[in-house]
């Protein structure tokens, strides 16, 4: 009889691949489009509704550091209705005023909706750990981002009242509704965007271009440049902005240099224990030339044979 044929190895079933990583050019474009139209949609979407808020505390609200000036640095003032008002000189000023409010509200009320869209586009090409670390950073910048816009906000009857006063008595504002909506915009935005910078700090150690010894050596200009930065960056170019500004982001510096040095630790000790980070890449890997072990029972060898 013929023996037995021996059992086939049973093959490992390979994971199911993704079939975003594989699409050709012309399918990216496509999910590239259509990414970009479901984005544009919940932007539109959000700028409908603070199109709509604007007249039900959206307006107060931008014009509350305006109205918390004093009386007679105020051109036009009607604090006696319990309000005040901004100058428009052209027939479409208001409307576009308007647009471009809730245009920019909308745009950070559907934050969410859209960078899960630019999520989405960018996540197949992405490892396991950056996906990780991606999820991360969205909500961080999120977070740094409306931190930085609250900042500039509080800052902003103090930096308006400080400007404002270098006129001397006798002498009136009157702001225009463009002027001042550019000057709060441009002030959030500033604010909002320098909060991210630590943040880049932190991302470039996590992929090893940036090390916790760089940033050690470099920490005292970092702060000397952050202030540098505030002082340009800030649109009213007052101590007290350039200082409120300035401070949270050294702050965030050094945390963000703690944090290097919490993740090159663990990659170097995750190196050590790997035990191949000291050898060149054309010299051979080290061995244990110590002796091993025996067992304390002998093995039994094959049987001698009998005469």
């Amino acid at each position: 009889m013929s023996e037995a044929a021996p059992p086939r190895a049973r093959r490992r079933r390979k994971p199911p691949r993704d079939a975003a990583a594989t699409m050709s050019l012309i399918a990216h474009l496509t999910e590239l489009r259509n990414r970009l139209g479901k984005a544009l949609f919940f932007i539109l979407i959000a700028t409908a509704v603070a199109f709509w808020w604007y007249e039900h505390g959206l307006g107060e609200f931008i014009r509350a550091p305006y109205c918390a000036l004093d009386p007679s640095q105020r051109a036009f003032d009607t604090t006696d209705a319990g309000d005040c008002d901004l100058l428009v000189t052209d027939v479409f000023g208001g409307a576009l005023i308007r647009l471009k409010i809730a245009f920019i509200v909308g745009i950070v009320l559907s934050a969410p909706f859209w960078l899960y869209q630019l999520w989405a586009f960018i996540t197949p090409g992405l490892k396991r750990n950056e996906k990780r670390y991606g999820v991360g950073f969205v909500a961080a910048s999120s977070t740094l981002f409306a931190l930085g816009a609250g900042l500039a906000y509080i800052s902003l009857a103090k930096g308006l009242e400080l400007l404002l006063g270098l006129a001397g008595d006798g002498v009136a504002i009157a702001l225009t509704a463009q002027d001042y909506i550019g000057f709060v915009i441009s002030l959030l935005l500033a604010f909002g965007v320098s909060f991210e910078l630590p943040l880049i700090a932190v991302a470039l150690n996590l992929i090893g271009i940036l090390s916790y010894e760089v940033l050690r050596k470099g920490r005292r200009w970092i702060y000397f440049l952050t202030i540098v930065f505030a002082a340009f960056i800030t649109p009213t170019q007052d101590p007290f902005t350039m200082l409120l500004m300035a401070a949270p982001m050294c702050v965030l510096f050094e945390v963000a240099i703690q944090i290097a040095r919490v993740v090159d630790k663990r990659r170097a000790r995750r190196a050590a224990i790997e035990g191949f980070h000291d050898v060149d890449d054309d010299e051979a890997s080290p061995l244990d030339a110590r002796p091993t072990a025996l067992d304390d029972e002998p093995v039994a060898g094959p049987a001698a044979p009998t005469r």
